[in-house]
């Protein structure tokens, strides 16, 4: 493989890098010839770290530079956490492959190794996800909330050592993927914590007429990842939700059908509403969009109406 350099667009934490170098490792693998650079990118969301992500518009804030440079062609491909992708990108552009998903499930790190459901009445939990928010006050309304932003490394240094968190909520792809499985206190199942839209996957992003760079990573494509990820993405453009919203949606697949399990919460764990949807693989999105107007007949419309501070169409 010859020709001009191919330019990869990623952040600058631990973990992009991470998921950046593995698609150029995985790209040098098949064409050894190839030259393959990262363009190391600085993200709204990277500069912002000291307010919670909801207060200051969580859509494309970790995205929007990287896509600015993708357009400017400075890069050639951008590579993202799906779950950071928001469902409107920008013309030209497109999510050309999603790699095959790591363990979507979040991950619960305590001090002294207590699972979440025996820590002590009124524990604090850190996470800056409304998402993890609902559903933890929901199953322990005596916990408390407090904001946690920074990198993984970051987070985990706060909890270990400082005094503020007696537990902290990351998601377990990212532990795993830089090899820190071994500092998660408990995986907790969706039964209890439905996963964020695409946690665990790897999108790449690319410009559509790139015909050159869609041909060259279309082998990264894992089909029923993206599948799942697209009925997801499908069932947040319907309630116009960013990635740090009190939603949750999760699709698994099984003996060729995909389920589809959606959830729409109040902040403060009061009320949760969610549902499920099961249907061919070639439907995904529009299963998706099916188990989003469920929700929004079920009573889902409210809650968002408040979080936005808008109405939800």
């Amino acid at each position: 493989m010859k020709e001009k350099t191919l330019v990869i667009g990623t952040r600058g934490s631990q973990l992009a890098l991470w998921q950046a170098n593995w698609v150029r490792d995985t790209l040098l693998g098949r064409y050894p010839d190839m030259k393959v650079e990262l363009s190391r990118i600085k993200t709204s969301g990277d500069k912002i770290t000291d307010v919670p992500l909801a207060q200051v518009g969580g859509k494309g804030l970790f995205v929007k530079e990287i896509e600015e440079a993708l357009l400017r062609e400075d890069i050639d491909l951008a590579v993202h956490s799906m779950k950071d992708v928001p469902t409107e990108l920008p013309d030209g552009l497109h999510i050309a492959v999603t790699s095959k998903r790591e363990d979507p499930r979040d991950a619960f790190i305590s001090k002294n190794n207590i699972n979440l459901k025996d820590l002590p009445n009124g524990a604090t939990i850190g996470t800056s996800s409304l998402r993890r928010q609902a559903q933890l006050l929901s199953f322990r309304p005596d916990i408390k909330i407090k904001m946690l932003r920074g990198n993984l490394d970051t987070r985990i240094r706060k909890l270990t050592e400082g005094e503020d968190f007696d537990a902290i909520i990351l998601a377990s792809a990212g532990i795993k993927r830089l090899g820190w499985a071994q500092k998660i206190t408990e995986t907790i199942e969706p039964e209890l914590l439905l996963p964020a839209i695409g946690q665990g996957a790897i999108g790449i992003e690319t410009r559509k007429d790139d015909e050159r760079t869609n041909q060259l990573i279309s082998f990264l494509n894992h089909t029923e990842t993206s599948v799942a990820v697209k009925a997801e993405r499908a069932f947040l453009k319907v309630l116009e939700g960013g990635c740090q919203v009190p939603i949750a949606c999760y699709g698994t697949i099984e003996n060729n059908e995909l389920t589809v399990k959606g959830l729409v919460g109040k902040v403060d764990g009061s009320k949760i509403i969610k549902d499920s949807v099961k249907g061919s693989l070639e439907d995904c999105e529009a299963l998706g969009i099916e188990l989003a107007k469920r929700l929004l007949n079920m009573g889902a419309k409210p809650i968002l109406d408040e979080v936005y501070g808008t109405e939800v169409r």
